[in-house]
């Protein structure tokens, strides 16, 4: 009786230490059906923003000089 208490008692240690990283492991497999899901609607669907059409512009601010030397 005694072997098998000691028996259960690593078998419980042994469960609550894997518990979390399977876990885990269950949550990202789940994330990863969800994103292979995902991905070919986000392939069928292209999307533009409003400023993707337009050209970016930069423009220049001239900036008050100030100094002793100027």
């Amino acid at each position: 009786m005694n072997t098998f208490m000691n028996f259960l008692a690593v078998a419980v240690l042994f469960a609550l230490v894997l518990l979390p990283a399977l876990i885990g492991l269950a949550r990202e497999r789940r994330i990863d059906r969800e994103l292979r899901a995902a991905e070919p609607e986000r392939r069928a669907e292209p999307r533009e923003t409003a400023g993707a059409a337009q050209p970016v512009t930069a423009t220049r601010r001239l900036y008050p000089r100030v100094g002793a030397g100027v």
